[in-house]
């Protein structure tokens, strides 16, 4: 492919996005989508039914509903875009991802499910006080679900815009609020059997959709990666040649900030609350397991894909192309199906990641509503003695509430890369979160107010330095822009300060601590979570 139709053949292939094709394939997915839904919401009555989804489904479902749960629209969208972009940097996104498997399934998947009943806390909080360890958990929980949200939300915004042609900030406004009032409407009416089922069909679509795009990709360069690279680095007009195929492009100036991201991605997938939940979801502690094991195979093939779907968004588009696109960055993937298969491929992929963006974000709203409803208000408020029909009504509204806040953060990020979002919810989850977890699951000197300061500590200090930090001020692609300037923190991703200062706080918490936890129950939490003795008989209460 010469230069000349390298730069030529994406304004050609814009012209040939068919607005209306695209909005009545997204309808079909959503009428689909809805369907499952309103069966699978039927049966969910009791709170076991809301939360775990009756604790019913197989490991091989389960790792479905993973994949489908952790393959969002960061890992769709923003990662193939980041890999079009920035080369051989943004693949550093996919591996950090996929690493961070073995950590959840080495370390935390079956103990938490053994030990726990519906949301991180119930672990947290078994041998140390409750009602400061339950609202600590609550607290982090519901900040790593908006970072989280907020990154779908931004996602959601762009891909209609692409899908639309909507280029003003209003019309991308509506799209993200259609996203919210969706999203509201599944996790009300489903539940959570409900949205593990659209995550299960949404995690099989996506795989199909990214397995024959890559196929295509390799077909057309002959399945030959070094001429498909080459044909990057062609098209790649605005970059300096063989830049995208070497380490550097987009962490070159800093190293450091490379590393903090890397540490961030790792470590916070054990300690992303909306993944642990999923854990609850099945019988027992051998399911967890496999559940794990699948999704791993899952997930790890799709970053295969995205290597070769973002350096074919390279070569087929063009980096310029897609920076100057409405959705920017994260238009990558649809405008790489606009050019393979037209309008039709180009519809249907797009659909697909707007029912990834969906089904993630009822995923992440059902667990801030569990932890708000289950952990703040029927164990901190009630003290325990709560109807579980009221808690179920006390979630579904924090449902409606979690919606609008989403609603507003995610107009408010229109225009940031996703994956960049989805990585400052991990910083949150594995400075707050994970500390906090491996300590209870492995350490018997760990006391309550070692939780509470590694918690609190660890998310005030993650904010803290985000907040004054590149990402919100001092850049053109910061929240404030370049004209505002107070940051003074020189990373992007604070992980690499605030995950070891989750760790020492928790330390330093405990060894303070006067107060020591009683052993019998910590005997009893380390019996149960290498066992699985109880655990069947706590999900029954």
């Amino acid at each position: 492919m010469t230069m000349l139709s390298v730069a030529a053949a994406p304004s050609v292939a814009l012209e040939g996005n068919n607005p209306l094709l695209n909005m009545s394939i997204f309808l079909a997915f959503v009428i689909l989508t809805m369907i499952i839904v309103i069966r699978s919401g039927r049966n969910s009555k009791s709170a076991n039914d809301y939360y775990a989804g009756g604790r019913s489904f197989t490991g091989p479902q389960n790792g479905f509903a993973i994949a489908g749960d952790y393959l969002s629209a960061a890992s769709f969208l923003g990662i193939v875009g980041a890999i079009a972009v920035n080369g051989y940097d943004g693949f550093l996104y996919s591996i950090g991802f996929l690493v961070a498997w073995l950590v959840a399934l080495l370390l935390v998947a079956e103990l938490m499910r053994n030990t726990g009943k519906f949301t991180m806390a119930d672990v947290l909080s078994f041998r140390l006080k409750q009602g400061p360890v339950r609202m600590a958990a609550a607290t982090t929980t519901l900040a790593v679900c908006l970072f989280y949200l907020l990154a779908q939300m931004a996602g959601a915004g762009g891909l209609v815009a692409l899908l639309l042609g909507i280029e003003d900030k209003l019309g991308q406004s509506i799209v993200v609020a259609v996203v919210g009032v969706l999203m509201i409407v599944y996790v009300l009416v489903g539940g959570m059997k409900g949205t593990t089922w659209v995550q299960i069909v949404k995690a099989f679509l996506l795989m199909t959709g990214a397995g024959v795009m890559t196929i295509w990709v390799l077909v057309l360069n002959g399945f030959s990666l070094s001429k498909l690279l080459d044909t990057a680095v062609a098209a790649s007009t605005s970059i300096p040649a063989d830049a995208i195929l070497s380490p550097g492009l987009q962490y070159g100036g800093n190293p450091l900030d490379f590393i903090s991201l890397a540490v961030a991605l790792v470590l916070g997938t054990a300690g992303l609350p909306h993944v642990l939940m999923r854990f609850y979801t099945v019988p027992t502690a051998r399911e967890a397991r496999r559940s794990v094991v699948w999704a791993i195979w899952l997930i790890g093939v799709f970053y295969l894909f995205t290597l070769i779907l973002g350096y074919g968004a390279a070569a087929l588009v063009g980096p310029d192309v897609i920076k100057s696109a409405p959705g920017g960055v994260n238009s990558a993937a649809p405008l790489l199906a606009l050019s393979l298969g037209g309008p039709v491929l180009m519809g249907i992929i797009s659909a697909v990641a707007f029912a990834t963006i969906l089904a993630v974000v009822a995923g992440l709203t059902i667990t801030a509503a569990a932890s708000f409803a289950h952990d703040i208000y029927a164990n901190v408020i009630k003290k325990g003695k709560v109807n579980p029909d009221a808690e179920v009504k006390v979630a579904r509204r924090t449902v409606i509430v979690i919606g609008i806040l989403a609603i507003a953060g995610g107009i408010g990020v229109q225009g940031q890369n996703i994956a960049f979002l989805v990585a400052l919810a991990f910083a949150v989850a594995a400075s707050s979160n994970l500390p906090t977890i491996l300590y209870s699951l492995y350490w018997k000197g760990f006391t309550t107010r070692g939780a509470v300061w590694s918690m609190y500590g660890g998310l005030g200090l993650t904010v803290l330095l985000i907040v004054f930090s590149p990402v919100f001020s001092g850049t053109p692609t910061s929240v404030f822009g370049e004209g505002v300037d107070f940051a003074w923190f020189p990373l992007n991703n604070p992980g690499i300060v605030s995950i070891p200062a989750g760790f020492l706080l928790g330390w330093l918490g405990s060894i303070t601590s006067t107060r020591k936890e009683d052993p019998r129950i910590a005997a009893e939490m380390k019996v149960r979570s290498l066992t699985g003795h109880g655990a069947e008989k706590a999900s029954e209460h």
